[in-house]
């Protein structure tokens, strides 16, 4: 486990969203990315998407904002370094944008993001 500081997460969390390429950052213009220390119902977990995925969108059918949710202190107690906290946090983030754009766990395992 690594002790990391809420602020200092924040910087790993826009250090990865910069990441992300700028064809698959345009897309993500109405979801908001959350940071948070657990989530309350399953503690254990990395990283959590709320919405509707792309491809299962209807035109003319308005949905609200999507979420990603990435928390800190579960990400940080499977991490022995920063440097693997940095990857880790990269990797969550791009898992649950990947369910943004309807992937399912199967495709982010093979593509290496699960």
């Amino acid at each position: 486990m690594i002790e990391v500081t809420p602020a200092r997460f924040e910087e790993l969390v826009d250090e990865a969203i910069d990441l992300i390429p700028d064809e698959f950052l345009r897309r993500l213009g109405n979801v908001a990315i959350l940071v948070a220390d657990r989530n309350p119902d399953t503690p254990t977990l990395l990283g959590l998407y709320e919405g509707v995925p792309l491809p299962e969108r209807v035109v003319d059918f308005p949905t609200p904002p999507d979420v990603i949710h990435i928390y800190r202190e579960a990400l940080a107690e499977i991490c022995a370094s920063e440097a693997e906290l940095v990857e880790q946090t990269r990797v969550t983030l791009l898992h649950e944008v990947g369910h943004f754009f309807g992937l399912d766990e199967e495709d982010l395992h093979r593509l290496g993001y699960g």
